[in-house]
């Protein structure tokens, strides 16, 4: 079986080979995928069966007809004779009867990979792993926090592409460009938040979580360690009123009346939603509307170069899968769950002193904790830590692991720079708008009281908790003497001290 004279040029031949060898390449990583090893095949494996080879086939496929049209024009500019202009196909010739099968059956396997390629490419560039992990420091921050949230098995694409065609092909093409800043390192430093062309909370959000069914006050103990030389327990004991005081009631109050059905409420704010300037109103059942106008801000150019939002989930919710914890958050927790030993003095004090300084890498910080705990207790607790030095490992491999798992010196990724507005201590959050500055025409207030969200069930040192009973409440009590804490709000304190 002789191939037409068109066929024989560097270019045809060259892409002919491409395209079989890739074509054999993608069978044979589609069954290590597929059957050898379906759960270790890993990223890159996927990265190179479903893309990168599918493009190297591509290409092979468009150079041979380019061969052959070339080297026709070819002889053609050359007067060399050809028999015929056009192939004639006789199904009774043997030959051409062999090679019309061949191309027919190739056709059809041809096809049918593509097919599978396709249904494969959709779901791997949908997958957690493509994207968290192929663009490496890039999207480390994400990743990581995003496996210690509440959402860990709730698939990325879920919230950030949501069900529909429309929406998934504008992500791909917002991925695009995100691809194109990650190859020339155009990509900012940290990344910038909030997301302004999320899709709305009620197509993601609200496909699990029902806000009609947002009912029931939930009960929360936080428990804290001062930075004296004890590392004092101190809880407090809450009622977060997400609804009414009774479910009968609806979203009649409570902090989830924000997304009644009947209420629509929307604001004006800064770029970054973290400064808002107005507030409005609207009974959707009565159709009544009240504007609310920030008096303590800069009014007409902030105005002018924000945006105007409907409130939803995200505005309070704004960390749901990527919550970056502040050190004495994190540090907390490590102590409450015993990876570090409150018995260690002053390791609240030390840690919260270290953890303040920034680090240029990852590796730099831990050499540094490491270091720093060890020579401090050596100097000043060197009894302690002669027979405490298990305890004292423990504690810096637990110091090092919140570090990790929330800093991100790569990226500039921590706490601070993505602050969670869910609550009022580390960030401006809920007194974005109580704050008792927000004022109408005719003079309703947004209140800034605390009871409105939450009252103190029991607070104090461990074991010396103060409690209130029934239906009472306690005036919240500072660990600290402080005579002006009911005067500021609380984050202007703790972004300095966290």
């Amino acid at each position: 079986m002789r191939l037409p004279k068109s066929f024989y040029s560097w270019t045809t031949i060259s892409g002919a080979v491409l395209a079989s060898v890739s074509f054999l390449l993608i069978v044979f990583t589609l069954v290590i995928n597929l059957f050898i090893y379906p759960s270790e095949g890993g990223d890159y494996l996927g990265l190179f069966t479903y893309i990168i080879l599918p493009v190297f086939l591509v290409i092979g496929l468009i150079m041979i007809p380019v061969g052959t049209v070339r080297k026709m024009k070819r002889d053609k500019k050359g007067r060399v004779q050809r028999e015929v202009k056009f192939p004639i196909v006789n199904l009774n010739d043997p030959s051409q009867r062999m090679v019309v099968l061949i191309f027919v059956a190739g056709t059809a396997i041809f096809l049918l990979f593509t097919a599978l390629g396709s249904y494969e490419v959709f779901h791997y560039t949908e997958s957690n792993e493509f994207c968290g992990t192929l663009c490496h420091a890039v999207m480390e921050p994400e990743y990581v926090t995003y496996h210690g949230s509440a959402h860990a098995r709730v698939n990325c694409v879920e919230c950030h592409v949501g069900s529909g065609a429309n929406w998934y092909v504008k992500s791909k093409l917002s991925g695009l460009y995100q691809v194109y800043s990650v190859i020339v390192k155009a990509y900012p430093t940290p990344i910038e938040t909030p997301v302004h062309n999320l899709r709305p909370a009620q197509e993601t959000c609200e496909k699990c979580h029902w806000p009609e069914k947002f009912y029931d006050p939930k009960y929360i103990t936080k428990k804290h360690y001062l930075g004296d030389e004890e590392n004092t327990e101190w809880n407090i004991q809450l009622l977060m009123k997400t609804g009414p005081e009774h479910k009968a009631m609806g979203q009649s109050e409570g902090i989830h009346w924000h997304i009644n059905p009947d209420v629509k409420i929307e604001y004006t704010s800064n770029w970054k939603r973290d400064t808002i300037t107005e507030v409005k109103y609207t009974n959707l059942s009565t159709g009544d509307t009240r504007v609310y106008k920030n008096h303590a801000s800069p009014e007409d150019t902030l105005i002018a170069t924000s945006e105007t939002r409907t409130m939803d989930c995200l505005d309070c919710h704004n960390r749901p899968s990527h919550d970056y914890l502040s050190p004495a958050h994190f540090i907390n927790n490590k102590m409450a769950s015993g990876s570090i030993s409150p018995d260690i003095p002053e390791i609240k004090m030390l840690t919260m002193e270290i953890l303040a300084r920034e680090f240029p890498t990852k590796d730099s910080a831990f050499n540094y904790i490491s270091t720093k705990i060890n020579s401090y207790y050596d100097k000043n607790y060197t009894e302690f830590a002669g027979a405490n030095q298990a305890d004292l490992e423990e504690a810096i491999l637990a110091i090092q692991d919140g570090y990790q798992k929330n800093v991100f010196p790569f990226m500039k990724a921590q706490w601070s720079v993505y602050p969670n507005h869910l609550g009022h201590i580390e960030s401006n959050g809920c007194t974005r708008c109580h704050n008792d500055s927000f004022k109408s025409t005719d003079g309703h207030t947004i209140s800034r009281d605390c009871d409105l969200c939450h009252t103190i069930k029991a607070q104090g040192p461990a074991g010396e908790m103060e409690y209130a009973f029934a239906d009472s409440s306690l005036m919240f009590n500072h660990p600290f003497e402080m005579d002006d804490w009911k005067e500021m709000a609380c984050f202007e304190c703790h972004q300095e001290l966290y």
